[in-house]
């Protein structure tokens, strides 16, 4: 097993720590065992960042174009909202 020293630790934040082991029935050493555990965990299962556009096109990748075919852009086209007076 390995060892980790952490120095310059505030005060405030092994107070916080020594509070949480304590609400959770643990040692302080267990608790930030368990924080470094799940801290490494998340980082490994974190999905690549990407952003919604990529996510938005990845969904409609299969839509049925063709090869070359496109959506036409909407640029400069204004929306007008619809009248519903009679």
């Amino acid at each position: 097993m390995a060892q980790l020293i952490v120095r310059n630790l505030e005060n405030s934040v092994k107070t916080k720590l020594q509070k949480r082991a304590k609400r959770h029935g643990r040692s302080m050493e267990e608790e930030v065992r368990e924080i470094l555990r799940d801290a490494a965990k998340a980082e490994k299962e974190a999905p690549p960042k990407e952003g919604l556009g990529t996510r938005i096109a990845a969904h409609f990748r299969d839509c049925g174009l063709r090869p070359g075919e496109e959506i036409p852009e909407f640029k400069g086209f204004t929306l007008e909202p619809p009248d519903f007076g009679e």
